[in-house]
């Protein structure tokens, strides 16, 4: 059977790609080894945020008291929200379906492989099926990365595809690594009454984040009384009658850690395990990652990578933004991939979320900057909320240009967009600033941090001289 392209990988990356190319008319096969939506879907982006989702709420009706709001007892049902996580999975997984069929797209659960020029062979359950294709897609994600000695076992030792499927919350937990994924899953939990440790190998958690983001973060940490060793390196670890006795290495200082279970999330790397790349001769850099242009071609001219096998940054809308590019480029539109503007999320508890230069990247490359900020406490919406912790920053050139923007604070991942979009269309600062927003709300603080950076905020007092 002959098809224009064959895409290898069911991700955010993969199952946009292949949606796109049957817009654009091609006859476009999809292949996933396990269910559609990829890591994404089905164990990463989407479950994580329900659980964040589900502990946020527990937060908030346990502080509800502030308001004049008690109630006699607040459970959590732990098996009940497990199965509202796993239903909003399905149903998200049953729409891709919807949208592939409807787009025309073809699609098989088996394992793909290359089998020469042209080429594909797919090992399904019901036996072995080969493709003719003008076109190959490699969009086949990424994998939790293992350290020697903490070799994930699903039981006590925990990748975060497993963390997520807990069947009861454990009573202590160790996370090594202080990136965003071993704090978003700790977070969830230290909420929901577990013991949680973290340990860092740098010198503060969320390395390459600004300080006075993370200190906003930390502050939340230890008031959930969550432990944080940063500058610490995990040795050993020992199986006890109760679990675990983690062995951390801080300076001079040996810390035992006992804990019930353990979640190692110290990154991920490229998994590109499709048989037959290798001798047809793809290029990888000393990461693993296929080396790509800007158009995502590799060096075999009718393969392509995107997504996290084609390199940083390794974000899910970069790679359905991917994805489509691929898919206009071939059908033969003048396209390609800009990085300039590419916003990040963690959702943390209050979230942060960043776009374009930071202050620290500024600071680091002598340029001369302008800062705006605006902080949650002093926003109407924020008090009404509740929440109030955190800031939004903005980031310009001495001509008022927005090069970039931080927020930590609620909802940090829906205001991001307007300062992308900002940074995208090339806005000065007084363009957000004139910029009517509609109170009482919380894009108002964009607003106000615009304000802030030529000393005109209205409701703060402005630092003199400017």
């Amino acid at each position: 059977m002959q098809y224009d392209v064959i895409v290898i990988g069911g991700g955010p990356g993969g199952y946009v790609c292949a949606i796109r190319l049957g817009q654009l008319g091609k006859r476009t096969l999809l292949v996933e080894k396990n269910r559609v939506g990829g890591v994404c879907l089905q164990c990463g982006c989407i479950p994580s945020k329900a659980l964040i989702h589900a502990a946020g709420m527990y937060r908030r009706f346990s502080e509800a008291h502030r308001m004049g709001i008690y109630y006699k007892e607040l459970e959590i049902r732990w098996e009940e929200t497990q199965a509202w996580k796993h239903g909003v999975v399905d149903r998200l997984t049953r729409g891709i379906h919807q949208l592939l069929k409807g787009n025309g797209v073809d699609f098989l659960q088996g394992e793909a492989a290359l089998a020469g020029d042209h080429r594909v062979r797919v090992t399904t359950e019901e036996g072995v099926q080969e493709f003719m294709t003008d076109a190959v897609v490699l969009a086949t994600g990424s994998e939790p990365m293992v350290i020697p000695g903490f070799e994930f076992d699903g039981e006590g030792i925990l990748n975060s595809t497993q963390a997520l499927s807990l069947e009861q919350i454990p009573s202590s937990l160790a996370v090594i690594g202080g990136g965003y994924i071993g704090l978003e899953l700790g977070q969830v939990y230290a909420t929901l009454g577990t013991r949680v440790t973290v340990i860092e190998m740098m010198d503060q958690i969320l390395p390459g984040v600004s300080p006075d983001l993370v200190r906003v973060l930390e502050r939340r940490l230890r008031r959930l009384k969550m432990k944080v060793y940063t500058g610490a390196m995990a040795r050993d670890l020992k199986r006890t009658e109760r679990g675990y006795e983690l062995i951390v290495q801080k300076g001079d200082e040996t810390i035992k850690v006992a804990c019930e279970k353990v979640l190692v999330t110290v990154g991920r790397r490229p998994a590109l395990t499709v048989p037959g790349l290798e001798a047809i001769g793809i290029e990888r850099d000393e990461r693993g990652f296929v080396k790509v242009d800007d158009q995502r071609r590799t060096n075999i001219p009718w393969i392509y990578a995107i997504g996290d096998v084609a390199g940083q940054p390794m974000l899910a809308h970069k790679a359905s933004h991917e994805g489509e590019v691929v898919a206009e480029v071939i059908a033969g539109h003048a396209v390609g991939c800009d990085y300039q503007v590419v916003p990040a999320v963690i959702f943390t508890d209050p979230e942060i979320a960043v776009v374009g230069l930071s202050e620290r990247e500024a600071r680091e490359q002598d340029r001369e900057i302008q800062i705006g900020r605006f902080p949650f406490a002093a926003l109407g919406k924020a008090q009404t909320m509740n929440e109030t912790d955190g800031f939004v920053k903005i980031i310009a050139d001495p001509k008022g240009l927005v090069l970039g923007a931080e927020i930590v604070g609620p909802e940090a991942s829906s205001l991001i967009a307007e300062l992308a979009l900002a940074i995208e269309m090339g806005a000065e600062v007084n363009d957000l600033a004139l910029t009517i927003h509609t109170h009482p709300t919380l894009p108002e603080a964009v607003m106000e941090a615009a304000k802030a950076v030529y000393g005109q905020a209205i409701h703060i007092l402005n630092e003199k001289g400017r």
